[in-house]
Order: C-alpha cells, then sequence, then structure tokens
C-alpha cells in the first residue's frame, strides 16, 4: 500500500500518537489508550486540558465577536493587561502570539530605548526562532544553516558572574535571561548570580530582560519565577505558553518609562490580543494568579521533586533532579530519548530537555495521586533501562 505524503514541512520530528482528545491531566489517543500528561503542550495547559473555566470564557466571547484588530480599543485587552501588571514590577503589556514574538519585542524595544546594540544572553538559552530571537539563543544547533546572524549578540556562561563583569559596559542594551533555562536542561539561575546582573544592569543603564515564557504563569509557584529571587525587578519580561492555557497568545510586560520608545507605529500584530485568547488568558490567570493556588503549585513542586528523589535518585546513572514548582528536570548520564519512548509506551508523555534531562512539567492542577502514578512509571522504565 502506498504511504500518504503529508503536506507539511517536515519541522517536527513528531510521535506517532493520534490524539483524540484530553481532559484535565489525561489525553486519550484514537486507538483508545490513555495517557498521563506531564508535557502540558509544553508548560502550555497548565488548568490542565478543557478545564471548564476556560471553556465556558471562551464559548461566551465567541458569541460577541473572534476578532477586531487594534484599530479598536478592547476592554478585554486592559483586564488582561491590568492583572498581569498588578502580578508583576510591570506597568504596560504589548500582546502578540507566542513567546517568541514578546521576545521579538522585547529585543525591539530594548534597542530602540537605550539607542544600544549590544545584547547578552547564555549559553544553552532558548528564546525563539525569529531570526532576532533564534540570534539571541545560546546554542549553535539552532543557528545552523541560516547563515550570519543579526548582531550583536554576546554568549555567556548561565551563573558565571566573573564573566559577565568582564563583559558589562555601557554599551550594553540588555541581558536577556530565563530564571530556568527550559530548553537548555531545566538549569537554575542562582540566586546570588542574578542579583549581581542585577546590580550591573543599573550601573550601566542596561535593561533587564527576564523570559519567562516557560517559567511565568504560576509554573514555578509564583506569578512569575523572578519573584523567588529577592529584589529582583526586571524592565521588561516575556511570557505566553501558559498565559491562555492553549490558545495562543504572548505578551511583552515593561516598566513605565520604556512607554516613550513604543509609540504608534513603532510595533504591531494584527492578531496580538485577540479576544479568545483573552477570554481564556483572564479565565487562567484569575485561577492561577490567586495566592491558595500558588501555594499548592509550591507543594506540589516540592512533593513531587522529593518522592523522585526518594525512588529515582539512587538509580547509578541519575545524577540530579532539579527545578523550581512543577517544572522540573531529571538529569543523566545517557541520552535519554529512547527513556521517552519507554515512557510513552508505558502510558506518560514527558519531554527531554537537551539529549541527557528528563522534562517533567504536568497541569498546575495535577493530583498527587496522578504525580504518584507518574514516579511509579518513571522509577520502573529507568530501572528496566539500568539493567
Amino acid at each position: 500500500m502506498e504511504k500518504k505524503t503529508s503536506h507539511l514541512f517536515p519541522t517536527y520530528a513528531r510521535w506517532s500518537l493520534h490524539i483524540e482528545y484530553g481532559e484535565g491531566s489525561y489525553l486519550y489517543s484514537k486507538d483508545g489508550k490513555k495517557y498521563l500528561d506531564f508535557v502540558s503542550g509544553i508548560a502550555v495547559c497548565n488548568l490542565g486540558h478543557r478545564h471548564h473555566a476556560v471553556e465556558s470564557a471562551v464559548s461566551e466571547q465567541m458569541q460577541k465577536y473572534w476578532h477586531l484588530s487594534n484599530l479598536f480599543p478592547i476592554s478585554l485587552q486592559e483586564e488582561v493587561a491590568e492583572i498581569l501588571t498588578s502580578h508583576s514590577d510591570t506597568d504596560l503589556a504589548f500582546f502578540c502570539n507566542s513567546g517568541a514574538e514578546a521576545n521579538e519585542a522585547a529585543i525591539k524595544l530594548a534597542r530602540k530605548y537605550t539607542k544600544r546594540h549590544k545584547i547578552i544572553t547564555f549559553e544553552k538559552s532558548f528564546h525563539g526562532r525569529t531570526f532576532a530571537t533564534m540570534s539571541a539563543t545560546g546554542q549553535a544547533k539552532i543557528h545552523d544553516g541560516y547563515g550570519p546572524l543579526l548582531p550583536e549578540f554576546v554568549y555567556l556562561p548561565l551563573n558565571d558572574s566573573d564573566a559577565l563583569e568582564a563583559t558589562m559596559n555601557t554599551e550594553v542594551a540588555a541581558v536577556m535571561v530565563e530564571i530556568v533555562q527550559g530548553e537548555g536542561g531545566v538549569v537554575v539561575a542562582q540566586d546570588e548570580f542574578l542579583q549581581k546582573l542585577a546590580a550591573l544592569c543599573q550601573q550601566n543603564g542596561t535593561l533587564l530582560i527576564v523570559d519567562e515564557v516557560q517559567t511565568g504563569i504560576g509554573r514555578t509557584g509564583t506569578a512569575f519565577a523572578y519573584q523567588h529571587v529577592p529584589h529582583l525587578s526586571p524592565d521588561i519580561i516575556t511570557s505566553a505558553k501558559g498565559i491562555a492555557n492553549g490558545l495562543p497568545l504572548g505578551v511583552m510586560l515593561g516598566k513605565m518609562n520604556l512607554a516613550e520608545a513604543f509609540g504608534p507605529g513603532s510595533h504591531g500584530s494584527t492578531f496580538g490580543g485577540n479576544p479568545l485568547s483573552l477570554a481564556a488568558a483572564k479565565a487562567s490567570l484569575e485561577i492561577i494568579f490567586n495566592d491558595a493556588f500558588l501555594q499548592t503549585v509550591s507543594e506540589k513542586g516540592c512533593y513531587l521533586r522529593d518522592e523522585l528523589k526518594k525512588h529515582v535518585y539512587t538509580i547509578p546513572f541519575v545524577k540530579d533532579i532539579r527545578g523550581k514548582g512543577l517544572m522540573i528536570g531529571i538529569a543523566c548520564e545517557v541520552d535519554v530519548s529512547s527513556v521517552i519512548v519507554e515512557l510513552q509506551q508505558q502510558g506518560l508523555l514527558a519531554l527531554t530537555a537537551g539529549p541527557n534531562v528528563i522534562r517533567l512539567l504536568p497541569p498546575l492542577t495535577i493530583s498527587q495521586q496522578e504525580m504518584d502514578e507518574a514516579v511509579t512509571i518513571i522509577t520502573d522504565v529507568l530501572n528496566n533501562y539500568c539493567v
């Protein structure tokens, strides 16, 4: 029988799972198999699949209008912007469609505001796949094949204060950093390093951009991950993934003094701040940004890491279990790609973060029973791999 030809560019190494529907922490395939989802759409479905409040909000908005364009005042944009800024050290929001677009806006704003061109990012970082955000990403595999990148990006080792101090000067427009490097291996930036970074930015008139595309919206147990670090106050925050629980929405948040560089005509997005996505975002944020909810995320993260350390850390090739909140990496001395396949076969969906790290991103609504189920599967698979 002739194999069906796909009409899609082969830009993704897709899994051979055909999903029929999702509910809560589970996905169900067309062949009837049930999967515990510790991918969450890559840290997107923070409230799980088809959360009733989000579904209801989107359905209600669909009865009004789906799209107007940013020629019109849109009250939902103001409402969601107020929620985001009131839960961060920022004053203003620019809505777009993705994390890459949010970082693109941040790069443009930093260069335009400071009238400088040099931006510091970090090795193993990931900031997106547009030309500017690809250039900002400190991974050669993202750059390969595209020729000269956008100048002037400098990549430094994360948590290396000496390298940072030697590079910082009054020519640097911004430093862009992830509090936890997701794609780079679930590597956590140290508090002391981030505080030193903030001080050097202030000394040199350099903007501090915190990329919260994956870590934001409650993923680490605070509204934004930078809030774990005492006295850290970014000039710009970018966020996306979890903000609308699966509908496309990104946002760049910034302080009031930056408004002068982003006036009418300076930047824009046809679909940015789409009403359906904003309805989903408002419903999601009203749940996630509740203090009691965030506390449960912290508690669940501690529980899951402790259980993994108890059951998995003793396996010889497991080197580390790290992360914040419900963003957890199991670092191994072996390539884990085959482990991910075996986890799937046992009913658990997880990701890699580089070749040697198993990345776990469960819904923030995950139950203790579901976490226990995941730990059992992971332990069994890793023990069998060890044999």
